[in-house]
């Protein structure tokens, strides 16, 4: 029992003093040793916790130098400006050693400049606040000053004569260092650009590529999509003298890159709490670089110029030239030629939508746009450098309309992916063609032949007489439409192929595509319901058939011809010439086992009928009759 007091008696105060370090003061600094360069900054920071009194806690540093034999020399203070020993009251004055608060409880010493004679072993010092003294007041890190052995040097500067836009830049640096501590270099190429331009480093400061204190590529935040694409590269090569030799490409400049250009070195040591510190750092500019805008000189001219009138079945020629390409610029073109002009081939640049022809890739590949029959009637070719042609060997009058020749380049790209933006895409002046063609009368007449009276089930027969008056070859393309039978009191209304009126009165529903004899004797059958046959009778004669019509093949039926002629080279086109006939209307009457109920029902509908007549007359004269005789009584 008395054995057991006697271990409570020793172990209350053993608590109690535990308790009390754990509201100890405590002063912390980096670990060491701590290996930073002459002329370079040093920066120490210094924190304490667990202390009593206010938030803000001053401090004071202290520094053993090597061969002091232990002696202390002051050299900052936060409360005391007279504390400084003599070596270090000047630089304390000028800022170059000072105190920089990062909290109430948080420092850091700064010397801007490191000298040789500040090597030793630098003392953190925190006046007591506390209510008793217990703790550590202070604590201490070895630094140790190494030689400044960081080189860099360049071996072309920048004349800051203007670079055309797409033009390729490198830029060498050479940067060594040779310590006898472990430590790693970090090279990396910026630009300062205008006053007002924003990035990341600073006021018109970017970092376009570097290569960290681990070997790793690293692009600016700014430049990282083009390195991505392989627009910029670094390389490290092996030098002399352990100088080694870095590389930076940029295949084609644009106008942003304008700007000085410089080369960063920095000298890198892990501390050892595994953390990176820069302990050295230099800076050479360049140059300054100009680029020069790829729309200040480009220029695009077709030919020929103005108007062109040509005859149906003329070639038609037009050439594009690009002019004020930088001769030192590698850059791949994409020449496209549009023409804009009335859809139905009538006057030139009178409306409708721009169409692409065709096209050239950067790699001479030759596409046509949505009417690839130009593929086997045309041609685009490059005739010169700088020199496009489009021919089309037979024109035709839907080619009426105006050219534009649009040339997109892709500068100092010769062979750009199929994501790749243009650099610049300009369109030239448009040149107007007119196709006059031959003069050509086209005209329809539409009749029901005569015959039996049309019955459900029967065929429906339609005859259209197309005639085509012209000078050389020509065929018609006829088109049979059907409109619901009018009701009485309808609106006119138009086809949407055609201007056609229906006769009064008319509907106004849309009309329904039927049939199609095209011009090359092709039979198109547009509908679902009954079997539709569609012939050429004659030249100009053409027939429909509609076998065993249904209640929903009555109806209005209208003949639409076109007139499609012959180039001399053998291909065919719409002339543009049209005529409407007119409109024959079909009504099919009821068959014979129709008619037959028609008697049927009217008889039981009249017998019944009379029936009804006679019992209501006899009943009402029986109860009149009835009625005197009670008013006799």
């Amino acid at each position: 029992m008395r054995t057991a007091m006697a271990s409570m008696k020793t172990l209350f105060p053993c608590l109690l003093w535990g308790l009390q370090c754990v509201l100890c003061r405590d002063v912390f600094l980096p670990p060491g040793t701590l290996y930073r360069v002459a002329g370079f900054p040093l920066s120490l920071p210094c924190a304490v916790s667990g202390y009593d009194g206010p938030r803000t806690q001053d401090f004071e540093w202290f520094l053993i130098r090597d061969d002091a034999e232990g002696r202390q020399m002051g050299v900052v203070s936060t409360r005391d400006e007279g504390f400084p020993y003599a070596p270090f009251q000047a630089r304390v004055k000028s800022g170059e050693v000072r105190v920089e608060r990062d909290s109430g409880d948080k420092v850091r010493l700064v010397i801007q400049r490191l000298r040789a004679d500040d090597q030793g072993k630098y003392e953190c010092y925190t006046p007591s606040t506390d209510t008793t003294y217990q703790g550590n007041y202070s604590t201490t890190v070895p630094v140790k000053v190494i030689p400044d052995t960081l080189q860099i040097s360049f071996s072309r500067s920048l004349s800051g004569q203007p670079v055309p836009e797409g033009a390729e830049l490198t830029l060498t640096c050479s940067a060594g260092i040779q310590s006898e501590q472990l430590t790693h270099l970090s090279v990396t190429f910026g630009k300062r650009g205008e006053a007002g331009e924003a990035s990341e480093s600073g006021v018109g400061v970017r970092e376009v590529i570097s290569i960290d204190k681990l070997l790793a590529v690293v692009p600016g935040p700014a430049y990282r999509k083009r390195y991505e694409d392989g627009e910029i590269t670094l390389e490290k090569r092996n030098g002399e003298a352990g100088v080694d030799v870095y590389v930076m490409k940029m295949r084609a400049v644009r106008p942003p890159d304008t700007g000085a250009y410089f080369c960063e070195a920095s000298q890198w040591i892990r501390d050892p709490d595994r953390s990176w510190q820069k302990i050295a750092q230099r800076t050479l500019d360049i140059g300054n670089l100009t680029v020069q805008r790829l729309a200040e000189s480009l220029s695009i001219t077709s030919s020929p110029k103005g108007e062109v009138t040509l005859q149906v079945g003329s070639p038609l020629i037009l050439t594009c030239e690009v002019l004020g390409l930088p001769s030192e610029v590698s850059s791949g073109l994409l020449v496209q030629w549009t023409k804009k002009g009335s859809e139905s081939g009538g006057v030139a640049g009178s409306g409708g939508v721009e169409v692409e022809v065709a096209r050239m890739s950067p790699n001479g590949v030759v596409s046509w746009g949505d009417d690839l029959s130009r593929a086997s009637g045309g041609s685009m070719e490059k005739v010169a450098e700088g020199r496009y042609s489009l021919k089309l060997f037979s024109a035709r009058p839907l080619d009426s309309g105006v050219y534009r020749c649009v040339v997109s380049v892709y500068a100092g790209e010769r062979n750009p992916g199929v994501s790749t933006p243009a650099t610049l895409t300009q369109r030239s002046e448009g040149v107007t063609v007119n196709l006059k063609s031959k003069d050509v009368l086209v005209a329809a007449v539409a009749h029901l032949p005569r015959g039996p009276l049309l019955k459900r089930g029967s065929t429906i027969t339609l005859i259209c007489n197309a005639t085509v008056t012209t000078t050389g070859p020509a065929q018609a393309q006829v088109q049979w439409l059907r409109w619901p039978i009018p009701e009485r009191g309808g609106k006119k209304i138009p086809s949407p192929a055609f201007d056609v009126t229906l006769p009064d009165p008319s509907v106004q529903k849309r009309p329904i595509l039927v049939a199609a004899l095209m011009y090359d004797g092709v039979a198109k059958i547009y509908t679902n319901g009954s079997e539709v046959s569609v012939e050429r009778l004659s030249a100009g004669s053409y027939r429909l058939r509609v076998h065993a019509a249904t209640m929903e093949d009555q109806g209005v039926y209208v003949c639409h011809a076109q007139a499609f002629g012959q180039d001399p080279h053998g291909g065919w086109y719409n002339t543009g010439a049209k005529a409407e006939s007119n409109a024959v209307t079909v009504y099919l009457y009821a068959r014979a086992a129709d008619l037959v109920l028609i008697p049927l029902v009217i008889g039981v509908s009249s017998s019944l009928f009379v029936g009804i007549v006679i019992i209501a007359t006899v009943t009402c004269c029986f109860m009149k009759r009835l009625a005197r005789q009670r008013a006799i009584k």
